[in-house]
């Protein structure tokens, strides 16, 4: 249903980042040419949208398929975790490549662009991990921007491992600002989580919840506002990801009052979930172990309402699923768990309950949250939105179409679900990618290596160095 073909979408209601109305969407090939009261041509393919919502493909910008960490990996590849992608409404990812020592960053990216071509199903960018800032590092960071990699990313946490310091955060930030690129941040301040760590486990505290009591709230705030503080000092812009409570949104607050070019995301775990869930026994407490932790539930509400103002400029799911057995691995410790949660098909379902059922936000604001600022942010310049000229990455969802959450009806490939005996009061019809159905009515129609490389753009005003 592409190769120039004619397709029309007709009887929905489409929903875009500044308002809603009733319209059909008209596809020619890869492109949306038109929106509004439209004749189909003779020929044209009809998707009828009666009674649904039609939204642009969503755009998840935080993810890790197939990444390396702890010594396993994460079990979803660019295959199975861009079909679950597509079973969600998700049309582009922005995944991210590592810094593997003693490589710089050109054979890093070469090693995930060999993990994703020819696999995915939807389309895919690339954020670059850096785990050493060295001078070579920082050079080569130019011809990141060149290949459309546009947006760095760098630890404070993970001591020994992932961790960066201070003075090659400043000094990335620093690059950065020179070539218009987008410094990202994981904001825990790693040394404090060392010791925190460290004492519980010598206490014979090992079981999950001591994930989340070892990384306190504070030790992200003080990380975040440590992050937001440098990227004042350098003029450069900032991106803080995957922020969990109110006292880190506070800071970003803090700072974009201040003047300071920061903005961050929070992911659809901490709005929905909470350090709770850390507290189930055996694996299925591991199975929450994600970093920074699930929150206490008094987080939730302060953090939708940081989503309303746009101080959570994003929602992403930061995808990172591990199966029971390597989650087992830290039955006896938790510091052994890798880290990360399975969500990348379950964010559009769950944010329209959560969110627009429950009247936290609004359908135009879960658009804007999910795809139009994430496209403007990350410099994905023909997606985001339904419009003339814009690729034709469209969700057909039915909000009066009940799905059982659980493994029987996931894509993801992780032998549980979070969400199992739940069920979404919605559910995805139809998911188009450049105007060709991936997902239809619980089936996969591509085959792999649709998705494509998209090279994005630098989102940022370079400022040369003198």
């Amino acid at each position: 249903m592409s190769d120039g073909a004619v397709i029309v979408v007709q009887g929905g209601r489409v929903v875009t980042g500044d308002g809603e109305y009733d319209a059909d969407v008209v596809i020619a090939g890869e492109k949306i040419v038109s929106v509004g009261e439209v004749s189909a041509p003779d020929g044209a393919t009809i998707i009828d949208a009666t009674g649904c919502v039609v939204l642009p493909g969503l755009i998840d910008n935080h993810t890790h398929l197939s990444m390396p960490f702890m010594g396993m990996q994460s079990v979803d590849d660019y295959d199975t975790g861009t079909r679950a992608a597509a079973a969600g409404g998700v049309t582009c990812l922005v995944d991210f490549a590592i810094q593997n020592e003693p490589d710089q960053l050109r054979s890093a990216l070469a090693a995930w662009q060999g993990r994703a071509d020819g696999a995915a199903h939807v389309d895919y960018g690339f954020h670059m991990a850096i785990t050493n800032a060295n001078q070579p590092t920082l050079e080569d960071m130019q011809a990141m921007v060149d290949a459309g990699v546009s947006s760095f990313k760098l630890f404070m946490a993970y001591k020994g491992s992932l961790m960066t310091r201070d003075d090659a955060l400043t000094a990335t930030l620093e690059r950065a600002r020179e070539l218009g690129a987008l410094t990202m941040v994981h904001a825990e301040n790693g040394d404090v989580i060392d010791l925190l760590v460290t004492r519980a486990l010598a206490q014979g505290n090992t079981s999950s919840i001591h994930h989340a009591l070892t990384r306190p709230e504070l030790v992200e705030a003080e990380a975040t506002s440590r992050a937001a503080r440098l990227a004042e000092l350098t003029g450069a812009s900032l991106f803080v990801v995957h922020v969990t409570c109110a006292a880190a949104a506070a800071e970003i607050d803090a700072a974009q009052q201040r003047g300071v070019n920061v903005s961050a995301e929070t992911c659809t775990q901490y709005l929905v979930n909470s350090i709770d869930d850390l507290r189930r026994p055996g694996v299925e407490g591991c199975r929450y172990i994600c970093s920074p932790p699930l929150r206490d539930a008094s987080n939730q509400e302060p953090l939708w309402a940081f989503v309303r103002r746009g101080v959570l400029e994003s929602i992403s799911t930061d995808h990172c699923p591990f199966n029971d057995e390597q989650k087992a691995r830290g039955l006896d410790d938790f510091s052994l768990v890798p880290n990360g949660l399975p969500l990348i098909q379950h964010r559009l379902a769950k944010l329209w309950d959560e969110g627009v059922v429950a009247g936290r936000i609004t359908a135009s604001e879960l658009v804007d949250r999910t795809s139009t600022t994430i496209a403007r942010r990350f410099g994905l310049d023909a997606k985001g939105s339904i419009a003339p000229g814009k690729d034709a990455d469209i969700v057909v969802f039915d909000p009066n179409a009940p799905k059982p959450y659980g493994v029987a009806s996931s894509f993801m490939n992780v032998d549980y679900d979070l969400y199992e005996g739940e069920t979404a009061s919605g559910s995805v019809r139809h998911t188009l990618c450049r105007g060709t159905m991936v997902y239809d009515r619980g089936e996969i129609r591509t085959a792999p290596g649709h998705g494509r490389y998209v090279a994005r753009s630098a989102s940022q005003t370079p400022v040369f160095a003198t």
